[in-house]
């Protein structure tokens, strides 16, 4: 019950930062800061990590804030925008540094030996986390082909470097840290579900709605199971890449 409350403070805590909602934004803090003084060692350091997300998210939004006065492009911007995701990986390295925690994030070669087992029926990982590749590149292709070949050459600069920072930036935070640091102290599931939602809802916070930010936890999802199967990381970095560039070049992104 504890750790629902926990991870209920987190998701609202994600929300009202991102729609920069003070009142709200104290009222988690303040829950959560109480919290803290009042559960035992193991799930303090759960308790103070997400704390350290969120006060990262924070010094995150003013940074962006403050870009946003800048006489720049809106590509520079956006970019800016993604690097700055480096306070967010800061808070919770210095968390755990804090509570004397080694800081791992499944940076492995990809194992592609376990299967994803469904409902009476076994996945290979390799072929689940290709196909899933080619299925989006086909629907972000349909996107595509509707712009013309100087739209495309004119952001492919802009879509490399923001596709890989972006994916590089959020994995290493959600499917790297938070995901192996929840799933040792906490469960499997729980981790799976505190980050895939986080991860959603953190898009809240360059402009995405509410909607479209759950649909992306189901990806958060994806990529947790990715991750878990293949004891690695990379796999996600690259699929998060691909749909980052449909995304650019469908023009979810500028």
């Amino acid at each position: 019950m504890l750790l629902i409350i926990i991870a209920a403070l987190f998701f609202l805590g994600v929300t009202s930062i991102s729609y920069q909602q003070e009142g709200f934004c104290l009222f988690v803090f303040t829950g959560l800061v109480i919290l803290l003084l009042l559960v035992n060692k193991a799930k303090r350091f759960v308790l103070s990590l997400l704390l350290s997300f969120l006060i990262g998210l924070v010094i995150f939004m003013v940074s962006n804030d403050f870009v946003g006065t800048m006489n720049i492009s809106k590509e520079i911007k956006i970019i800016l925008n993604r690097l700055f995701l480096v306070f967010i990986i800061i808070g919770i390295v210095f968390n755990h540094l804090l509570f004397n925690k080694k800081v791992t994030w499944h940076n492995n070669k990809p194992d592609w030996k376990n299967p994803i087992v469904l409902p009476f029926h076994k996945v290979n990982t390799f072929w689940f986390w290709l196909i899933g590749i080619i299925v989006n590149v086909i629907i972000y292709v349909f996107f595509i082909v509707q712009k013309d070949i100087e739209y495309i050459q004119t952001l492919l600069l802009f879509c490399l470097f923001f596709s890989f920072i972006n994916a590089v930036f959020e994995e290493v935070i959600w499917r790297g840290i938070l995901l192996s640091a929840l799933k040792e102290h906490t469960s499997t599931g729980y981790a799976v579900i505190v980050t895939s939602v986080g991860f959603g809802l953190l898009h809240l916070s360059i402009g995405f709605s509410i909607f479209l930010s759950l649909l992306i936890s189901v990806a958060g999802v994806i990529y947790a199971l990715i991750t878990l199967k293949t004891n690695s990381i990379y796999p996600s970095i690259v699929f998060h890449i691909v749909i980052n560039i449909g995304m650019v070049y469908s023009g979810f992104i500028i």
